[in-house]
Order: C-alpha cells, then sequence, then structure tokens
C-alpha cells in the first residue's frame, strides 16, 4: 500500500557504482524520501549510513519498504525489477529498461500482471527545457517539424572500463549506454521512428562492444533525423555538457545537444534558442533570423525525476513507463541491427517479430 502523503518515502537502492551512489546523494537531499537500506555485494557495512545487504532478494525480506531504486548492472535489471514489483514496492528502474528487448516484454507483462508502480530512469525527460521544447513543438512554434540533428561525444576514462569489467562487453557500449538516452528523447520530442540505418565503430578502444555510432532516423510523422555518438571523442557538445544534470560533466552554458528544424523556425535544445524570421521580412533564406529563448524553470533532471517517482510511489502515472522504455530499447536494437546487416530496418516491423517469440 502505498505511504501516506504526509508520511517520506522509504527507498532501497539497489547497485552502489556510479549512477547508484548518485541516487544515494538524491534522496538525502529530498525533502519526502528517506533512504532506508543498500544492496550490493561490494557495498560496506557502514559506508551510507544505513542497513547493508548483499542483494536485493535480501533487502526486501530485511527491511519493510515503499520504493526501490535499481541501478545494478544491464542484465540485473528485469529479475530485480519483478523482485520488488513482486513484493509491492514501487521502482525506479535505471535505463535501459533491460539488457535486450526481449527481456524488456517480460518486465512489461510483469507490470501489468502485478499492477506494478515502475517508471524508468530516462531522467532527460524530466528537464524542464524538454517539457518547454515538446510544448514548442506541439504549439507548432517553428512550423512543421523537417528534422532534427544531434550529438553526444565526450572522451571516457580508460577506468570507466578497467574498474567495471562488464562497460567492456556486449550491451554496455555507447548505444546502450548513452545513445539510449538520445534516441528516447529524439522519440519524447519528434514522435516515433519508422525506420533506420546506422553505422557503428570500435577501432579506437578496440572493445567488443562499439565506442562510437551514427544513425540516421525516419519518423512516422515524414520528418528525418541524425545522431552522432562517441564515448572516445573529445568534444564540448551533447546534453551532459549542455546542462547541469551531473556535476562531473564541465558545464557549457548555451551549449547545445539537438537542433530542430521547421517549415517556419529552428530550435535548438537545451539551450532553447528559437530561431525565426521577423514579420517585417521575407520568410525565406535570404532574410536574417531573429533569436529568442523560450522560458524554462531551471532544476536538475535527477531531482525532478525523484520528486515524480515520489508521486508515482503514491498512485501517479509515471512519466516514462516500462512500455514506453521497451520502444526506446527496441529502437537501440533496431540500429544496432541496421548497422551489422547494413539495411535499413524497419522498427515496428523489429518490435512485431520480438513480441511473437
Amino acid at each position: 500500500m502505498p505511504p501516506a502523503v504526509s508520511d517520506p518515502v522509504r527507498i532501497g537502492v539497489v547497485g552502489t557504482g556510479f549512477m547508484g551512489r548518485q541516487h544515494v546523494e538524491f534522496i538525502r537531499r529530498a525533502p519526502n524520501a528517506d533512504l532506508a537500506a543498500v544492496a550490493d555485494p561490494q557495498a560496506s557495512g557502514g559506508a551510507f549510513g544505513c542497513p547493508t545487504y548483499a542483494d536485493a532478494r535480501s533487502m526486501l525480506g530485511a527491511v519493510s519498504l515503499d520504493a526501490v531504486i535499481i541501478a545494478s548492472p544491464n542484465a540485473l535489471h528485469v529479475e530485480t525489477a519483478i523482485d520488488c514489483l513482486s513484493e509491492g514496492v514501487a521502482v525506479l528502474l535505471e535505463k535501459p529498461i533491460a539488457a535486450n528487448y526481449a527481456e524488456s516484454l517480460r518486465l512489461v507483462a510483469a507490470v501489468e500482471r502485478l499492477n506494478g508502480r515502475l517508471l524508468v530512469g530516462h531522467h532527460r525527460r524530466h528537464h524542464p527545457a524538454v517539457a518547454a521544447a515538446r510544448a514548442a513543438l506541439v504549439d507548432g512554434e517553428i512550423g512543421q517539424l523537417v528534422g532534427v540533428n544531434g550529438i553526444w561525444a565526450a572522451r571516457k576514462e580508460e577506468g570507466y572500463f578497467t574498474d567495471t569489467p562488464w562497460h567492456r562487453q556486449s550491451g554496455a557500449g555507447v548505444m546502450l549506454i548513452n545513445l539510449v538516452h538520445d534516441l528516447d528523447l529524439l522519440r519524447y520530442l519528434c514522435g516515433e521512428v519508422s525506420s533506420v540505418q546506422a553505422i557503428t565503430s570500435s577501432h579506437i578502444r578496440g572493445h567488443e562492444v562499439e565506442d562510437t555510432a551514427v544513425v540516421n532516423l525516419r519518423f512516422t510523422s515524414g520528418a528525418l533525423g541524425s545522431f552522432f555518438a562517441s564515448d572516445a571523442a573529445v568534444s564540448p557538445w551533447g546534453w551532459d555538457q549542455s546542462t547541469e544534470d551531473t556535476a562531473d560533466f564541465p558545464y557549457l552554458p548555451d551549449g547545445v545537444a539537438y537542433q530542430l528544424v521547421g517549415t517556419s523556425g529552428a530550435l535548438s535544445v537545451p539551450n532553447l534558442a528559437r530561431y525565426s524570421y521577423a514579420a517585417d521580412v521575407p520568410a525565406d533564406w535570404h532574410s536574417p533570423l531573429s533569436r529568442t529563448y523560450l522560458p524554462a524553470a531551471g532544476h536538475s533532471s535527477f531531482h525532478a525525476q525523484l520528486a515524480h517517482f515520489v508521486e508515482v510511489v503514491r498512485g501517479a502515472e509515471p512519466l516514462v513507463s516500462a512500455e514506453d522504455a521497451s520502444r526506446t530499447l527496441a529502437l537501440v536494437e533496431a540500429s544496432a541491427r541496421a548497422a551489422e546487416r547494413h539495411q535499413t530496418v524497419d522498427v515496428a516491423e523489429f518490435r512485431a517479430e520480438h513480441q511473437g517469440a
């Protein structure tokens, strides 16, 4: 049963890697949440100021919890989430929802079967710039959407791969760790993707997983898109560098991750610069563009996500459901198939193929 509105939500955290430790700090700063327990085989007893357990099942059996945040390795996401949901505990599950699309469908079915409360951690959707950009697109502020271009590129340190071996293994490349965020936001802003083409490379690091990817997208609306992602390249461009979501990234004010172009204007995100023609000039390429900025309140995606999760624990509908997140994962896998087979992949056909599996 959800906690009373006046009571803080008792949250356990599964996994104490980079994201798990961040979630611990977010909970500590939240006015309506309490860190009740931590589960991780590598966590020492007094490290977090709360009871610590070797795994999620031990934690669930020993502590009364309202909710659990799961930040364990991707391969453990589905089983851990189902264990929590089976105990009536609400779940915030770090992206990706599963290690693969077929597994994600198991979780989608479990949420429905158990009437579970589950929010998937595509945290960027909670950023105020995203809400403002989506509203602008819906309201036609740049006319009919023609296309979108984006980039996420940053050079990860070698310790990222040597200290956490699964980062070098299948299911942990730049597509599933980083690009999944961008493809999720492009779905959220521009609508569903009908087909995808892609190229990947691992020639910089030489790991089992890709370090660089390029995807081309055709949206069901008819708009086109492209995105470049790399964890082996130095750049100031990308969501993390253009927001203050994560203190580990140097912040570039007025930075850009996505450029959306329409029939009557353009919009860059997350700085929300809108480009359009003034009323007294011809609306064609010979006229100068005027730049204004859409308003948006400033706050962290992660803090907003946790505040929303507290409401999900109490019965609100999640902004990112299991079914929604599974579609993003399907798009990532369809992109990987397109790269592997050097062909255009129809995303709806890809999903249908797995639905019948």
